[in-house]
């Protein structure tokens, strides 16, 4: 199987070695986009500004890879404050329509550059 990566020219650089997205095959993974803006700085200081700026660096890539949000089919949300779950909600709401992804919320320690969100995603074409 022939993978390749894809980087959105307008979303966040990644913070590390890694490709913001694969696409393998008939799936497309898009690595945890975090609130930076495409010069690598954190937009917002509440989770809900936070999590709009991460999904919109999502969508970003989902965009790079030819997809849109209605093409994920699962999500895992990182948060530093489980508190925050119904702001994030709201946001995620906005982007994501019925029948909405599978996913998996947890609250973690600490997140790369102390932001308060992190969303992946996994979609599939076609």
């Amino acid at each position: 199987m022939e993978k390749r990566s894809v980087a959105a020219a307008d979303a966040a650089p990644a913070v590390g070695p890694y490709s913001p997205a694969v696409v393998a095959g008939d799936l497309v993974f898009v690595s945890g986009q975090v609130p930076l803006d495409r010069q690598g700085q954190v937009v917002g200081d509440g989770a809900a500004d936070q999590a709009r700026q991460a999904l919109a660096n999502l969508v970003a890539q989902l965009r790079a890879a030819g997809l849109g949000p209605e093409a994920v089919v699962k999500t895992t949300i990182f948060l530093t404050d489980m508190d925050d779950f119904a702001a994030v909600n709201e946001a995620y709401a906005a982007v994501f329509t019925p029948p909405y992804p599978a996913r998996s919320t947890v609250q973690v320690a600490r997140l790369p550059k102390d932001v308060k969100v992190e969303i992946e995603a996994v979609a599939v074409r076609g």
